[in-house]
């Protein structure tokens, strides 16, 4: 056991029951990591000048010195506290000079000496010592001691490599107590200070005691480590003698030529397991199933079955993975120069990155929803994440899935069963760390053979994806480094336990600028590469660009938008590759030429106030589309109809904002008080386009009372809210596609209800400044907006 300075130092010299004997003054030698002991012979090496001229004076004398140990290795020049206060006085024997300097002794140790104080310090430290006797009586207890020493010292012996057998022989002819202990603890393994303890106990019995300790320590590790180093060995020589085997057997059947297809895709497979690293319980299924097809014959049904289930195995990655690039910069100027926009989907990547660089072995990875109208980039930004972090990319478009087996697979007693798209795509992912894009989880269907979407609860949950369990495999598969993004175009179709587990994050449709800069950015460069044209040799002006925007596409993405760059691009490279000239640059009068006549106008807007006509705004899948209401009256029998394919729950809106109208008629103006004489129609243009949903229910209202009272409906507005009974406006969803579809179609007012207020935030501020707001809480608040102050005269 190490002792403390404190230890050491506390050592009651006086006390031992020897006569003192006289000081004396000899050459000290301070050394390191090493205690010299009495009776042995010590090599030293010499090379402090100090230490050399200690040496020659010695040398010039009687050959004697002091050699004491230095507490700190570190000190060249130690004074007395810095050195162990029990040294030992020594004889010099043989003398060589090495070749760097130092001088190598070989010292006889005489006996223990008590440091006392410093004679002289230059040109070398002499020091004044008292040599200190030894007990040598020996009794039964220290007769016992030296048996039990040397008992333990044999099986030291035996069971370490790195100490002699003549040091136990030369320990058995040992009589003395003192020097026993002395020559067993200089042939040890041990720290400096320990050896030290040792030469500072006096007592041959207390030494002995403190030896038989350490000797006992050691040889419960000395043990331990036999026994593991049997266990390797007999591994190794199992494993060597199967191989010996093997290559004995292989060896024998080329000679005879009867080489064996199956045994030869046997091995092949055994040398493919043991490069792959995998988990314990998966390669313990391997190797029993490569034991059952090496015992079937080759004609047995079952063959090419676990033939193919050990190559699902094998090629499935277990540990592979990819670092990820957590440099912030570097990621945010890869998202932006591949994506105009979408600042919520990138700012939370980045902060994904940032996360990880704090608490990477914490964190879990984020399962993301994107979730916009078609042509918003919600796929190609999932690819530039993958680049940009340094993943792989995958996909699997869920479009149409109505089976549970493709996302799970089939259990492997079906003939041609195979594992699912989770475990198909991973395999050809490569690592365990891919970015994996669920493309369309809203288009997932349900039938007879099960639930796709119940079955990736299990693949888009934290705390379950990390033993993932495919029918096929039958084995838990780790899930849980994967980073899921899953894309859709409305979120209403997905259930909504697996919605709870995705983080949504909304792609807006673009506004004009935005998609002038995405079209100057990426559509147009992008377009002239794949038409083989130069920039030099087709330009697209502003105007031009504008113009295709607004008159031959009506989207929220800017898929039309490319897909109509690339028809002007087709036709200049058809006119070149025939020799002809071609215009080098495109205006917007040009358009026609290459596109035909505009496919929509400018503005979708009635040019005048009309009576029983409101204007409502839509969401739609594709971001959003004006909604014109139009109310007739005629003579009847209180009869209310409605068409244009519409839904129950706008129907239901339909007949609380005429029940509205009856409710409130003196309010309004209305003239006429018996409904029952009247018929009233209520329809919605584009009659094949099913429509439901309760935001037009205030449109419906203004209509009606439009109708009712002869009062114009203003042309430049639009509006959306639910309506109750009492003319209360509640919230809508989707704001922004449609504010962004009134700004598109040349709208200038929008009434919406006061609670959506709070919405705004998502609004571009150029379409703020453009349109005029009106927040409102009921519908009379809406009737000074949207009615014309006076009925029409007439013509």
């Amino acid at each position: 056991m190490p002792v403390a300075k404190s230890e050491l130092d506390s050592i009651d010299l006086d006390n031992i029951n020897v006569p003192p004997p006289d000081l004396v003054a000899y050459p000290l030698l301070p050394i390191r990591d090493t205690v010299v002991f009495p009776r042995l012979l010590t090599p030293l090496f010499v090379g402090r000048d100090q230490s050399v001229r200690a040496l020659e004076t010695a040398l010039a004398a009687d050959s004697r010195l002091v050699v004491a140990t230095q507490r700190d290795p570190e000190v060249d020049d130690p004074a007395l506290d810095e050195l162990y206060p029990i040294g030992t006085e020594v004889i010099i024997g043989r003398i060589l000079h090495m070749p760097d300097g130092t001088t190598s002794i070989l010292a006889q140790g005489q006996r223990r000496v008590e440091l006392v104080e410093f004679v002289q310090t230059t040109p070398f430290v002499q020091v004044r010592v008292r040599p200190l006797t030894e007990i040598t009586e020996r009794t039964l207890s220290t007769e016992a001691l030296m048996r039990a020493v040397l008992a333990l010292f044999e099986k030291c012996v035996q069971l370490d490599r790195n100490l002699p057998e003549d040091a136990y022989v030369a320990a058995m002819n040992i009589d003395e107590p003192g020097w026993l202990a002395d020559m067993v603890a200089s042939v040890l393994d041990l720290e400096v200070e320990q050896r030290q303890q040792i030469l500072s106990t006096l007592d041959p019995a207390m030494r002995l005691q403190n030896l038989s300790i350490i000797l006992a320590r050691r040889l419960e590790v000395l043990e331990l480590e036999s026994h593991i180093q049997s266990q390797v060995q007999q591994e190794v020589d199992k494993s060597q003698r199967e191989y010996y085997l093997r290559e004995q057997m292989r060896v024998i059947q080329s000679e005879l030529g009867e080489i064996d297809s199956q045994l030869a895709e046997v091995n092949e497979l055994r040398e493919k397991l043991a490069q792959i690293e995998m988990p314990d319980e998966v390669r313990a299924r391997a190797e029993r199933e490569l034991r059952r097809l090496m015992a079937m014959p080759p004609a047995a049904p079952e063959v090419g079955i676990i033939r193919t289930y050990l190559d699902w195995l094998i090629e499935l990655p277990w540990t592979a993975e990819t670092e990820d690039n957590t440099d912030i910069g570097y990621v945010s100027r890869v998202l932006d120069a591949n994506h105009y926009g979408l600042p919520n989907a990138k700012e939370r990547i980045l902060e994904h990155i940032a996360v990880r660089q704090r608490a990477a072995d914490k964190m879990r990875t984020p399962i993301l929803c994107f979730v916009g109208p078609p042509g918003t980039g919600k796929t190609s930004l999932g690819r530039s994440i993958a680049e940009a972090l340094g993943r792989r990319f995958v996909r699997v478009s869920l479009g149409g899935i109505r089976d549970e087996a493709e996302i799970r697979g089939h259990r492997r007693t079906y003939i041609g069963a195979m594992p699912g798209r989770i475990i198909q795509t991973m395999r050809r992912a490569g690592t365990i760390n891919p970015l994996f894009m669920l493309d369309e989880i809203d288009k997932v269907g349900i039938d007879f053979r099960g639930d796709p979407s119940a079955a990736l609860l299990e693949v888009l949950d934290p705390e379950q994806n990390n033993t993932f369990s495919d029918h096929y495999l039958d084995l838990p598969y780790d899930l849980s480094n994967v980073m899921f993004i899953t894309t859709a175009n409305i979120l209403d179709p997905i259930p909504p336990a697996l919605r709870d587990r995705m983080e949504v994050i909304r792609f807006p449709g673009y506004i004009d600028e935005e998609k002038l800069q995405i079209a100057r950015q990426f559509l147009i460069p992008r377009q002239l590469e794949e038409h083989g044209l130069t920039p030099d040799e087709l330009r697209f002006s502003d105007e031009a660009v504008r113009g295709i925007i607004r008159e031959y596409t009506y989207e929220a993405g800017v898929r039309n938008l490319e897909r109509e760059i690339g028809r002007i691009c087709r036709k200049i490279t058809r006119k070149l590759a025939e020799g002809k000239r071609a215009p080098r640059h495109v205006t917007r009068s040009a358009l026609h030429r290459y596109l035909g006549p505009p496919q929509f106008t400018e503005s979708l807007v009635q040019e005048s106030d009309e009576v029983g006509v409101a204007i409502s705004i839509a969401w739609t899948e594709a971001g959003g589309d004006l909604m014109p209401v139009e109310v007739s009256l005629m003579e009847g029998k209180g009869n209310l109809t409605l068409t244009g394919q519409l839904g129950e729950v706008m129907q239901e809106s339909a007949q609380a904002a005429l029940s509205y109208a009856r409710a409130h008629a003196a309010k309004l103006g209305i003239k006429t008080n018996d409904f029952d004489q009247i018929d009233i129609h209520i329809h919605v243009p584009e009659g094949a386009i099913p429509k439901d949903g309760p935001s037009a229910g205030i449109t419906m209202a203004i209509a009606l009372i439009s109708a009712l009272t002869d009062r114009a409906v203003r042309h430049d507005v639009a509006m959306t809210g639910e309506i109750t009974l009492r003319g209360r406006i509640l919230p809508v969803g989707g704001l922004k596609e449609k504010v962004m579809t009134a700004h598109r179609a040349g709208i200038k007012t929008i009434v919406i209800p006061r609670q959506n207020k709070k919405d705004m935030v998502e609004i571009p501020k150029k379409i703020q400044r453009d349109l005029k707001f009106v927040f409102v809480d009921r519908v009379n608040e809406v009737l000074p907006v949207a009615l014309v102050s006076e009925a029409p005269k007439p013509r």
